[in-house]
């Protein structure tokens, strides 16, 4: 489907790639992963011919269709449905041209293809990603406008899935997701049927969902079968050879020129000495194991305070009297307590994060800190927030002048910033950077409790692993928000869910809550078809007991539907309906409600069945 051939790209001087190949099969669901900075987002506009390469080749099968989430989503009053439509071009178009298409024989064709894609089903298609990923049937009809940078994002990534091209390229894709949506995204990208590549720091979703691995490093790319955890297991112990067959090679060539050296003057021994010298030219050398960049994160150990350190006392929570988004909160909060809050975007899970940091009061209720308590809050929106003129050294000395300069560098030092990097501008810096700089920042005065929003956002794999060490190692309290999985479920012991205006704990782990948010998707799916599963003709008076007249109904609604079917289906092939558009358009909407009254009464029937 896809193939790389020895391509080169480079960017103001610097290679990103050199010499890179790679093969991606047809349906294959691939992992493209690698340290940030690496050129995995230029390695996607390359393969989506928007960047030209300095050298090789990019080889895409025939008419195959590429797709990517697009930046450039409309912000009018256009509905999110009709954005999510307007990704399929070629329904777009055909049903454009058909309103202005006059020979028969195209207005025929166009509507044959028109059936073969299933034009008439798309609105429900979308309908069900846009549900999938957030939107309920009311915030689909509201304008895009409306909404917020991240939900626009949503949006986006709904019009690219619903576009279903040959091969789709995803960056990121749960970047503005919360956990409800990843669970709906991995299932869907679990059984996609085409090919896509995605962009991941998230390795539990490359886990369930993706059948290779290719792995940008060193300018090179490798191509790995199965999961995230099998690539890294297979990758280490490559490494683990290739170090061992280096350290061999390079025992063996010490061993040569050291008999060069003693014996290549003796007459007797230098036949024998350029022989050698000759076989070591010929040795395909491999080069040594150049170590990972390791990312930095090293907390400061807070002195002990007495539980609870935080209580909540039928607190109402929320931003304006009168209108709480949170309602009665009870909650208690210990110095060594590890807590995740789940729940969907939207139902309070930053405010209560913000009233926890003491930047936001409960609107009635009490709550009760200890006098003593440090706070270190980490929200990503701050990274907005920081001078990019100024540079890391001078962002944080400015709260620790009073230490001098040799420890305000040690402090940047505890967090991956060398001298060179602590001297570079805020503006210069990478997303990870800016992150790691905020969490110096935040654990200046080493606080108690530290309170995590999505703090993962602009992580790669390797620094979000060096997180989970660091936070496993700090001593306080910890309280985060975030959709990754494997973060809360390597640091976190405590479940509260955020759901409905109500703070609760929720009894089980991770699989279990993925398991709640699945079986909730699936009943809110079930009430909508039952609720649009009631044909007009038949009407039952009790859902919960349906006689047998009304089953009788319904096999005659069935039948009824079922021949004005095959009714609509001859005529739309006579020449009457070839020869007017007009009435082929009205053939067309006939044969969409008749299929859809079919559905519904099959549908009642079968759900009634004993």
């Amino acid at each position: 489907m896809l193939t790389l051939n020895s391509i080169t790209y480079r960017i103001a001087g610097r290679t990103l790639l050199d010499n890179a190949s790679l093969s991606v099969p047809t349906g294959s669901r691939v992992g493209l992963v690698g340290p940030n900075g690496t050129g995995k987002t230029t390695l996607f506009k390359i393969i989506a011919k928007e960047l030209d390469i300095d050298g090789g080749t990019v080889e895409l099968l025939t008419k195959m269709s590429v797709g990517m989430v697009r930046q450039d989503i409309p912000h009018d009053d256009t509905p999110l449905i009709d954005i999510v439509l307007a990704a399929d071009t070629e329904r777009t178009n055909l049903l454009s041209e058909a309103e202005t298409a006059t020979d028969p024989q195209r207005i025929a064709d166009i509507y044959m293809r028109l059936d073969d894609i299933d034009a008439y089903a798309a609105p429900a298609r979308a309908a069900t990603i846009l549900t999938g990923l957030g939107f309920d049937t009311e915030a689909q009809l509201r304008p895009i406008n409306s909404f917020s940078g991240g939900w626009r994002m949503r949006v986006a990534l709904a019009a690219a899935l619903f576009q279903a091209p040959d091969l789709l390229l995803l960056d990121e894709p749960t970047n503005h997701l919360d956990f409800e949506a990843i669970v709906w995204l991995e299932n869907y990208l679990a059984s996609y049927r085409k090919t896509f590549i995605m962009i991941s720091h998230d390795r539990d979703i490359l886990n369930k969902t993706v059948t290779h691995i290719a792995h940008l490093d060193q300018q090179t790319l490798t191509l790995y079968t199965g999961s995230y955890d099998e690539f890294e297991s297979r990758r280490a112990q490559k490494m683990l050879n290739q170090q061992a067959l280096f350290e061999k090679q390079q025992a063996h060539k010490q061993r040569t020129l050291d008999f060069v050296r003693r014996f290549g003057a003796k007459a007797s021994k230098a036949r024998q000495a350029q022989s050698r010298i000759k076989a070591l030219e010929k040795m395909n050398m491999v080069d040594a194991v150049i170590a990972d960049r390791t990312t930095a994160f090293q907390f400061p150990e807070p002195t002990e305070l007495a539980s609870p350190i935080i209580t909540l006392d039928d607190a109402d929570i929320g931003y304006a009297p009168g209108q709480p988004i949170l309602r009665k909160v009870n909650a208690r909060i210990d110095f060594d307590d590890r807590i995740a809050l789940l729940g969907a975007n939207g139902n309070g899970k930053s405010t209560l994060i913000k009233l926890l940091s003491n930047t936001l009061k409960p609107l009635t209720g009490a709550q009760n800190r200890h006098g003593k308590l440090r706070v270190g809050y980490f929200a990503q929106h701050q990274t907005d927030e920081l001078d990019v003129n100024a540079t890391p050294y001078e962002v944080i000395y400015q709260h620790t002048h009073d230490r001098g300069e040799a420890k305000t560098r040690a402090l940047l030092g505890k967090f991956g910033f060398n001298k060179d990097k602590a001297d570079t501008k805020v503006a210069s810096l990478s997303g990870g950077e800016k992150a790691r700089l905020l969490f110096c920042k935040m654990s200046l005065n080493a606080p108690h409790i530290m309170l995590l929003d999505e703090p993962t956002n602009h992580l790669d794999i390797d620094a979000r692993q060096a997180l989970i060490q660091a936070l496993n190692a700090y001593e306080g309290c910890v309280v985060l928000v975030s959709h990754d999985p494997n973060l809360i479920e390597s640091v976190v012991d405590r479940l509260w869910l955020v759901h409905d205006g109500k703070l609760t704990a929720f009894e089980g782990d991770l699989e279990d809550y993925r398991k709640f948010v699945i079986e909730q998707r699936r009943q809110t799916q079930r009430n909508q078809k039952q609720d649009n599963a009631q044909p007009k003709d038949v009407q039952p008076k009790e859902k919960q007991a349906v006689s047998e007249e009304q089953l009788k109904k319904a096999e005659a609604a069935m039948t009824k539907w079922s021949d004005a079917i095959k009714v609509i289906e001859a005529e739309m092939t006579r020449p009457k309906a070839l020869n007017s558009q007009a009435y082929m358009q009205d053939l067309t909407e006939k044969h969409a409600l008749a299929q859809q009254k079919l559905a519904d009464a099959e549908a009642f029937w079968l759900e009634h069945q004993e």
